[in-house]
Order: structure tokens, then sequence, then C-alpha cells
């Protein structure tokens, strides 16, 4: 099973999320991009940094560099990130929900990875076992222990900012699963939503996962409709980057059907490019043009096969393609395309 992009999963390069951006730097070799690093830190003390600062920024580096490290053994492989809270016991009917959850996405040929901690966290990893499990934890001024099945692993990672540990969270996931959490679950739901919602991650399953009887996410889509939805301050079509079920069954349906036709997805030169497991029937192909038009920026729909910009995704190379210019403004309507392209194709 391959997960999203055989480098660097949902989160892309930038010249694979933005069409603005000009493509030509994407030649550069890997030691490119480490000299600017040199550069820049150089210019830290022409700048006269402060301590302070550049110890945030070493921190950080270090961080990133040896949690790359570890998750680029597993960039072959499909991952889930599950959130919620550590303050549930085990027993709670969510944490009973994230350990089937756990399971079943293991059983499905997904990593899953957590904050690493105990409550749903842990109850994700004792589902899907300590061979499938990945954590990302942190480091708090009160202790925080990692969870008994990945406690000494070598897929354990700690962390001191928790802006590193986000971006792992969702940079090496292809999916997101959320259960019933406090501020933390809360913070990390709404970034995931941010980020797939405005482009500058890749499209990937998101579930929201209450216990049958709960109304914890019920309420929650309740502020969505009758406060961000009634006042306009997001979009219809936004309602269909996520979707809330009371059933396990359903929220790994969810993840698995999403990959079932879609692949992953990258801009060429302007061109948007969804990368498909299979041809599309002319028919299906003749329904997109018909109804989603309205996310066309100009021209039309087209299958291909690999572009020419695309020979450093030699993994990918056999998979056909569907290429269109893509109105950036809605991710909505976008994710019920790849839905109509899963369903149908």
């Amino acid at each position: 099973m391959h997960s999203q992009n055989g480098e660097n999963g949902p989160f892309q390069d930038i010249h694979d999320l933005d069409p603005q951006v000009d493509e030509e730097p994407r030649i550069q070799g890997t030691e490119h991009y480490i000299q600017l690093i040199k550069e820049t830190a150089d210019k830290l003390l022409r700048d006269h940094a402060n301590r302070g600062d550049v110890k945030l920024l070493a921190t950080a580096l270090r961080e990133l560099r040896y949690c790359f490290k570890v998750f680029a053994a597993y960039r072959g492989q499909r991952k889930v990130t599950v959130f919620g809270s550590a303050r549930l016991p085990l027993d709670h009917p969510s944490c009973q929900q994230a350990e089937e959850f756990g399971r079943r996405m293991a059983a499905a040929g997904f990593l899953v990875i957590t904050g690493a901690a105990q409550g749903i966290m842990e109850a994700g990893h004792i589902g899907a076992g300590r061979a499938s499990s990945i954590g990302v934890n942190i480091l708090l001024p009160f202790e925080q222990q990692a969870n008994p099945t990945i406690h000494g692993d070598s897929k354990l990672m700690h962390l001191k900012y928790f802006f590193t540990r986000k971006l792992l969270f969702v940079k090496e996931s292809d999916a997101v699963a959320l259960f019933p959490g406090g501020f933390g679950t809360m913070d990390e739901g709404f970034e995931v939503l941010t980020l797939v919602q405005t482009g500058k991650s890749h499209l990937f399953p998101i579930v929201l996962v209450e216990a049958p009887g709960d109304d914890y996410w019920q309420r929650w889509l309740g502020f969505i409709r009758d406060v961000l939805l009634d006042r306009g301050l997001i979009s219809p079509y936004d309602l269909a980057l996520f979707k809330l079920t009371a059933s396990v069954d359903e929220a790994v349906e969810e993840i698995r059907r999403f990959y079932s036709v879609f692949h992953s997805m990258r801009y060429v030169r302007g061109d948007l490019v969804l990368r498909l497991q299979k041809r599309l029937s002319e028919a299906l192909l003749d329904r997109i043009r018909d109804e989603f038009k309205d996310i066309t920026k100009s021209g039309t729909f087209e299958q291909t096969g690999a572009l020419a910009a695309e020979t450093g995704d030699h993994h990918l190379a056999d998979l056909p393609r569907l290429k269109f210019k893509f109105d950036r403004h809605k991710l909505g309507r976008l994710r019920m395309l790849v839905d109509l392209v899963n369903a149908e194709g």
C-alpha cells in the first residue's frame, strides 16, 4: 500500500501545492536546499538574532530532522492520525471505539499515529498493536509518559514544540480521525480542516467519531452550522471536507473508500492533476464535465498520462491522470468530485 506521495505525504513541496509558484526550483537537488539552510543560519549571526530565537530554530530543526529520519522508513505505507482526549479511561465508550478503529485500520494496512499518551491515544495504539503504531509525544511541564504500547519503540518520537508535532501529524498522514477531546483535540481538528480548506495540505479523509448515544460532535456541528455557516464565515461545501459518524465501520469505510480510485494530487504549471488508480469511463468523464464545471477557472477536464513535469514521481508514472484548471476557492467541491470518482469509478 502506497502513501499519497512517496516523499511527503499530504504535505508536499510548495511547488506542488501552489500553481502561482514558479516550478523551476524543483529541479534543484537536496544539496541546494541544505545550502539554503546553511546560508539562513549564517544570516542569523549577521542579524544579531537573540539567543532565544536561535535556540527555538535550532531545536525545531533538530526535532524535524530526526522525525523525518524516523518516518522515512514508512513513507511507502499509508497512515492515519488519531486525535482525542488523554483523560478518558480505557473503558470509556470512545476509547473502546478508538481501540476498534486502530485494530481495523491496522488490518487494512495503515499505520496508526497518535500523540502517544493515554486515553484515546493509548486505545488507538492498543488496537493497532506495537508494530503498526507510531507515537509523536509532546514534552510538557508536567509529566506525560508514553503509553505502554509504544513506550521504548523506535517509532516513538519526543518533541518540545507543539507546532513541529502538529506539522508531523498532518504531513505524514493520509487520513485523520478525531474522537472526543479537549482544547488540544479542537486545536488539532480545526488546524486540519483549515489546512485542507485552504489547499495548504492535500485532500485526505477527516472523520469525526462519537460513541452511539453521545452528542459530542453533533454539538460541535451545530456550532459550525449555526454560527460559522449561517454567518457566511465558511462555505456550505466546506461541510463536505469531513464526515461525522457514530460507527467505527463507517469511519473505516470512509477512509478506505477515499483511496479506492483516487490516489493523490499535485499542481503542474497551473493545472491540478489528480492521480487515479484506474482510468475513468467516458460516461463518468462527461458527468464530471457537466456537474463540476463550476470548479474550473477555464477549459475542462482532461484524462492524461503522467506529465513531463512529474518526472520525479517515478513510482506514480503508470497511473492515469485527471487534469484541469482548478478554482482553489472550492476545495469542498473538489472533495465532492473525489467522492464521485471513488463511487462511480
